[in-house]
C-alpha cells in the first residue's frame, strides 16, 4: 500500500474552502489524504488533549507520522524541560498513547540535524533511542552526508536493518555536508518512509550572518513532471521490498506540496477509500 500525504495540515491553503478556521483544517485535510506528519511534536511534547482531538477528527484508517521531540534528536540548543533523558523519552511515549489506542500511529520519525555525523558516539546514541522507544515503529532520517559516504553507506544501511529502523528516504537539495543523497533502499520489510523536501539548493543551507526568511524559503520548490516520474519508478521498485510506503511532501514554502502530492497520486493511479467527507465551497 502506498500512502501519500503532507507534512503538517495548517499551511496548505489550496486544500481548504475560504474562511476555514485552523481548528477545522485537520478534518478537511483528511478528506484529501490518508496520512499526515505531525510537526508540533518536534517543538514540544504534546498534551493528551491535542492528540485525542486529532484522533477524533480523522477517519478510522487515517495514520499519523509523529516527529520526534527536538530534545531527543539534539536540535534543541537551550534547556530541555526534563530532568533526565529517560523522563523525556517516557513523556514523549506517553503522548503517543491516543494514537496507539486508535491504531493511528504509523511511526515516529527521528530526523537528526546536519551536525549529527557518522561517528561511534552517535551510533551508540541511535542504539539508545531505539532501546528507549521499545516496540514503537521508528524511522530514521539523516542530514549529514557522512552516513551515506562511500566509506559508511553499506554499514549505515546494515545497521538500520539490524536495529529495526525504518529508512526515511529523503529527496532534498545536494548542498554539501548538511544534505544527503537519494538512497532508495528499504531497511524494513513492513514500512518505508519517503520525504520530499524539494531541491532548492540556494535556500537549503542557512545563509551566514542572516536569518531573514530562511525557513520560509528553504522548502520553496515545485517538482516537475519528470522528477515525479523518476520517483514513480523508485516507489514501484521499493514496493517490491516493503509492504507499505508513506510518501510525504514537504515542499510547501510556496504552497506546492499539496498540488505535487495530488499529481503524484494521479501518476500512481491511486484512489483512497475511507477519507473524511469533503466540505462544499459554495461561495
Amino acid at each position: 500500500m502506498i500512502y501519500i500525504g503532507l507534512t503538517g495540515w495548517g499551511d496548505h491553503y489550496s486544500l481548504y474552502p475560504n474562511q476555514t478556521k485552523g481548528k477545522d483544517k485537520l478534518p478537511e485535510y483528511s478528506s484529501h489524504f490518508p496520512v499526515v506528519e505531525v510537526d508540533a511534536s518536534f517543538y514540544a511534547v504534546q498534551p493528551a488533549r491535542n492528540t485525542l482531538k486529532w484522533v477524533k477528527e480523522t477517519p478510522g484508517n487515517f495514520r499519523f507520522v509523529v516527529k520526534a521531540y527536538q530534545g531527543m534528536t539534539g536540535h534543541q540548543r537551550g534547556d530541555i524541560p526534563f530532568v533526565t533523558k529517560a523522563e523525556m523519552f517516557q513523556a514523549f511515549k506517553d503522548s503517543l498513547k491516543p494514537f496507539q489506542d486508535a491504531n493511528k500511529l504509523a511511526m515516529v520519525l527521528f530526523q537528526f540535524p546536519p551536525w549529527f555525523d557518522c561517528k561511534k558516539a552517535n551510533v551508540d546514541y541511535l542504539r539508545y533511542c531505539k532501546q528507549m522507544m521499545g516496540d514503537i515503529p521508528v524511522a530514521l532520517e539523516f542530514r549529514h552526508q557522512s552516513w551515506f559516504s562511500d566509506a559508511y553507506r553499506d554499514n549505515t544501511l546494515s545497521f538500520m536493518k539490524q536495529e529495526g529502523w525504518i529508512h526515511s528516504i529523503a529527496d532534498e537539495p545536494q548542498a554539501g555536508d548538511g544534505s544527503i543523497p537519494i538512497v532508495p533502499v528499504t531497511t524494513n520489510g513492513n514500512m518505508t518512509l519517503v520525504r520530499m523536501h524539494g531541491r532548492n539548493v540556494h535556500g537549503w543551507n542557512k545563509p551566514n550572518g542572516t536569518d531573514t526568511n530562511w525557513r520560509e524559503v528553504r522548502y520553496l520548490y515545485k517538482y516537475n513532471r519528470k522528477e515525479l516520474l523518476e520517483w514513480k519508478n523508485r516507489i514501484i521498485n521499493l514496493s517490491k521490498d516493503t509492504n507499505h510506503i508513506i510518501v510525504l511532501f514537504n515542499n510547501n514554502s510556496g504552497g506546492d506540496a499539496a498540488g505535487n502530492a495530488k499529481e503524484f497520486q494521479k501518476m500512481l493511479g491511486i484512489e483512497y477509500d475511507g477519507l473524511s467527507p469533503r466540505q462544499l465551497n459554495l461561495f
